[in-house]
Parts: structure tokens; C-alpha cells; sequence
């Protein structure tokens, strides 16, 4: 199959890359050369731009940061939408609903179908195809790229509504911050009250406390001090206000989610955009004066 992939980044490098080694000829494009360069050498052929990358592809894929840059290469200048062949444009992006919307209906005016599947699971599910695909729109057009699909991950079919998927990773989404924010806060308590945090996760994975971020984070990130599951906490800020916003629009409260986009957003202002999602459990430390942390072995 004639794929196009657009985006090389944490994720979308790993995607792509799997794609190439299942057999499917792949055609990318990124603003950086070098992520162009990592991809060709193993086999990708390279386009100038997201509309040459439509000219050559009936298939597009894409993995952004951003709504806004998702708005820009599906629709903008020189972007999918001005391409000769493509017939359908899958974002793997979180966007949210609204923007997934506005998007399907620019596209539709083209005759090119939006499948909307965003996807969960980090930069290790990336890397070895286990993540959660969570798409949405007109089932037999998903049926028409879910071999694709299924090399990146498992694949859900969350309804034929554009916009479903980003509903259904929003939801997810906050539930990952949420559990990283609440961890944090119990981990750095226990310490600073005297309790080894091996032995704390260790009781916790074995009770009702565990989570994604007891089962995983901590231990691979935290514990150690490397902050390096290599997602943002800008990102992360980024889809917990997405999904406020949509929470805002639908009538529906979120005063627990409000508080973890504070703990997110303290992050960002004391250490950086691009510190870690791990890294929103340096300010509670700061602030007890204890940090999280085990020697090695």
C-alpha cells in the first residue's frame, strides 16, 4: 500500500518507520530535514511538501503537535488539500473534536474523507505498534486503511461522527494527566514523611492505588531522575485545555481536571515547555523540599 506520512517527531518517526518495515511504500515529509533524512535511509521516499506528498499518495497520514498545525498541512497553502491523488487524510494528532470537525468538512468539499485517530499509548507504544487507535468516520472508508492502522496498534472504531475519536482521546488523555498529578503529589507526601518510594509503588501496584503512572512512570522516569518518557508537558497542558474546552462546550464539570491543568501549567512556567509530562512532580518537590528519587542499583 501507497502510504503518506506527515510528521516525523517522537511518535510519528516510530510509525512511520514501522510502516516502511511491514512492506508499504511510504512517502514523508517534515520541516526538518534531518527527521526526512532518518526515514529515507531506511527506505522512505521524500516530498517537498504536504501537497506533494498528496500528489503521490491516495492515503495521508499525519502526526502533529498541534490543532493549528494539523489545520495547516490538512488545508492550508501547499497542504493536503491541494493534492491530485489523495483520497483520504488520517490524523493520528490530538486535535479535538471542534477542530477534527472544521477540518472533515474543509476536506469533504475535495472529495477527500478525514479519518479521525488519534492514538494513545507514548513513544513506546509507538515504537513497537501497541498503541490504542481510536477512529472515527465512515466505517467502510476505515475499512479501506485499517491494514495500514493495524501495524501502528490496535484498532477501536469509535463511531462514524467526525470528531468521535478526539472526543475518546481527550477522555483518555485526562485521565493519564490526572493520574501523574495525583501520584505525584501522594509519592512526594509519603517521602517527605519518611517512606522509602520503591517500597510505596510496590504497595501500591499491589492495592486499589495503582495506576499508569505507579505501574510505569515513576519507576522508569521519576525514581531514576531521567524525565525522559519523551512527551511534553506542554503537550500534555495542551490536551487536558482541549478537553476542558469540549467539557465547557457539552455543559459538563471539571473541577478535579481544572486543578491537574494547574499542576501542568505551573510545570511548563517553572521548568520549561519542553520538560517532561514526569517532570509535574518538580514543583511539588520544590515546595516540600524532598525530592522522589532512589539510587541506582
Amino acid at each position: 500500500m501507497d502510504i503518506g506520512f506527515i510528521g516525523l517527531g517522537n511518535m510519528g518517526a516510530h510509525m512511520a518507520r514501522r510502516l516502511i518495515e511491514a512492506g508499504h511504500r511510504v512517502i514523508v515529509y517534515d520541516t526538518r530535514q534531518q527527521a526526512i533524512g532518518n526515514l529515507t535511509g531506511r527506505g522512505a521516499i521524500a516530498a517537498r511538501s504536504p501537497a506533494g506528498v498528496a500528489d503521490a499518495v491516495e492515503t495521508v497520514m499525519a502526526s502533529l503537535p498541534t490543532p493549528e498545525a494539523v489545520l495547516a498541512v490538512a488545508t492550508g497553502p501547499h497542504g493536503v488539500i491541494e493534492g491530485k491523488r489523495v483520497r483520504h487524510f488520517v490524523d493520528l494528532s490530538t486535535t479535538g473534536a471542534e477542530m477534527a470537525q472544521r477540518i472533515f468538512k474543509l476536506l469533504a468539499a475535495r472529495n477527500i474523507v478525514q479519518i479521525d485517530s488519534p492514538v494513545s499509548g507514548g513513544v513506546k507504544g509507538a515504537e513497537h505498534g501497541t498503541l490504542a487507535v481510536m477512529a472515527s468516520g465512515p466505517r467502510g472508508e476505515i475499512a479501506a486503511v485499517e491494514p495500514a492502522l493495524k501495524v501502528i496498534g490496535k484498532v477501536f472504531f469509535i463511531s462514524e461522527r467526525p470528531g468521535a475519536g478526539q472526543t475518546m482521546k481527550l477522555a483518555n488523555n485526562v485521565l493519564s494527566a490526572t493520574a501523574m498529578a495525583a501520584t505525584s503529589e501522594a509519592m512526594v507526601m509519603g517521602v517527605k514523611a519518611g517512606l522509602d518510594p520503591r517500597v510505596m509503588l510496590e504497595v501500591i501496584n499491589a492495592g486499589t492505588g495503582r495506576n499508569t503512572a505507579t505501574e510505569d512512570k515513576f519507576s522508569r522516569a521519576v525514581l531514576p531522575g531521567t524525565f525522559n518518557l519523551g512527551f511534553t508537558a506542554a503537550l500534555m497542558l495542551k490536551d487536558v485545555k482541549l478537553c476542558l474546552a469540549e467539557a465547557k462546550a457539552l455543559g459538563v464539570p471539571m473541577a478535579v481536571i481544572e486543578a491537574v491543568a494547574c499542576c501542568f501549567q505551573l510545570t511548563c512556567d517553572e521548568f520549561g515547555a519542553e520538560a517532561d509530562i514526569t517532570a509535574v512532580v518538580q514543583p511539588i518537590e520544590t515546595r516540600a523540599g524532598v525530592k522522589v528519587r532512589t539510587p541506582p542499583d
